[in-house]
């Protein structure tokens, strides 16, 4: 038994946002019932190369993109811009437990298919909406996407060189103010659901990828908002925190630059990495002596750091650090971080029987419960390939009635 079996999600939502918190409660076990534009489906399918390959060694018209981000979930077509097709999610949503949309604001009230709506159909519905700036304040129905979010809220001026290093603006490589929405979507949801077990009231749940992004600015907003100082972008090292950055070390074997991440947490640590360096007097300076004495004097340690880094190879340093326990880490490609035995070990990858590819690996859930453990049973579906599936099951649809759907391409 998965940890939400029971739970029905009527899942509206494309791309990447809404998809991610749908993912997570369909590996959690929610039956998700992803709703598709017919003949198009959502965005993300078409967001390649790369694509599912055939049997034939072919690119099909799947995406690794969408693959990525629908496993466990059912695709049912419907036109939700016809009459036919809004009624048809109005069933459906007496049958639901969840609903998750990430249209334009105001896009669901057109439809008939808004909270207020919904909520008078089935008052114990959870209603998420996902939008860029929410469905309140000045910019609500602006269009909100992952790369300007974060722009506006504040991580690209976090994120990157610093400005005196020749740095500038920097997006980080995934889109986390999508991925950052998805997560609290998921969170703001179960707890939701656990209201109305308490109460039997639904409500709406309403998350905006800037509100998401303020938010995890966390230690960096903290500082800002406690000390009224604006902090740069401070390339690979840690504002709070020194020495805790990427260092160059010696040349790996093929004389390509090679770099470790240091990252010291605390005073203890850092007098063993001292020892570990074959420089304990650092560890004694005063000018070093504790963290705040190290954040105040980063510029004058660092440079005295970097030679000495330069001294070993990453292969020697990480077995002198791993053994004293001092944090540190190698920087991997993904081909390394795939071929690497803990992420094996934790089975980060997953085979699926895909109806177009008999192993397809995908990414795993990262989740890992004792009791009720996540699901793994059913691949990222091909557009419609549960319509008439879900439709018979849940509204007892009748072959006529099929008919008259495809008929009026409502499905």
């Amino acid at each position: 038994m998965t940890s939400l079996a029971g739970i029905r999600v009527l899942d509206l939502s494309r791309v990447l946002a809404g998809p991610w918190c749908t993912q997570t409660l369909a590996d959690l076990g929610a039956d998700v019932i992803k709703i598709e534009r017919p003949g198009s489906g959502d965005d993300t399918r078409t967001w390649g190369p790369p694509f599912l390959k055939d049997p034939a060694g072919l690119d099909t018209s799947e995406a690794a993109y969408y693959l990525g981000t629908n496993r466990n979930k059912r695709s049912v077509s419907c036109d939700i811009s016809q009459a036919e097709g809004q009624a048809l999610i109005r069933e459906l949503v007496l049958r639901c437990d969840v609903f998750i949309e990430n249209f334009k604001v105001g896009d669901m009230a057109r439809y008939g298919l808004d909270y207020p709506s919904l909520s008078a159909v089935n008052p114990r519905l959870v209603y998420c909406s996902v939008t860029g700036f929410g469905q309140t304040g000045p910019y609500r129905e602006r269009a909100g996407y992952d790369y300007a979010i974060q722009g506006t809220g504040g991580l690209m001026s976090v994120t990157g060189e610093r400005d005196d290093l020749g740095g500038g603006p920097q997006k980080v490589g995934v889109a986390v103010a999508d991925l950052f929405t998805g997560m609290y979507a998921t969170v703001g949801i179960l707890a939701a659901l656990r209201h109305v077990e308490r109460t039997g009231e639904g409500q709406h749940v309403d998350m905006a990828l800037l509100d998401t992004q303020v938010a995890m600015l966390a230690n960096l907003g903290a500082n800002y908002l406690v000390s009224g100082k604006v902090p740069g972008r401070s390339g690979n090292a840690h504002q709070n925190i020194v020495p805790y950055q990427v260092f160059e070390v010696a040349p790996s074997p093929d004389g390509h630059k090679d770099h470790l991440i240091l990252a010291v947490g605390n005073d203890s640590q850092y007098a063993k990495f001292c020892e570990v360096a074959g420089r304990p007097e650092l560890a004694t300076d005063a000018r070093f002596l504790k963290n705040q004495d190290r954040v105040r004097n980063r510029d004058v340690l660092v440079p005295l750091l970097e030679p000495i880094m330069k001294t070993r190879g990453k292969a020697q340093w990480l077995a002198a650090l791993e053994q004293a326990k001092v944090p540190c880490g190698a920087i991997n490609n993904l081909d390394e971080v795939f071929a690497d035995p803990q992420v094996r070990e934790r089975g980060m990858v997953t085979e699926w029987q895909h109806p177009l590819q008999p192993a397809l690996r995908l990414v795993s859930s990262p989740i890992k419960l004792s009791a009720t453990p996540v699901r793994a049973d059913r691949p990222p579906p091909m557009l419609g390939q549960h319509t008439e599936e879900v439709l018979r099951e849940l509204l007892d649809c009748t072959d006529d009635r099929l008919s008259e759907l495809k008929k009026g391409k409502v499905i």
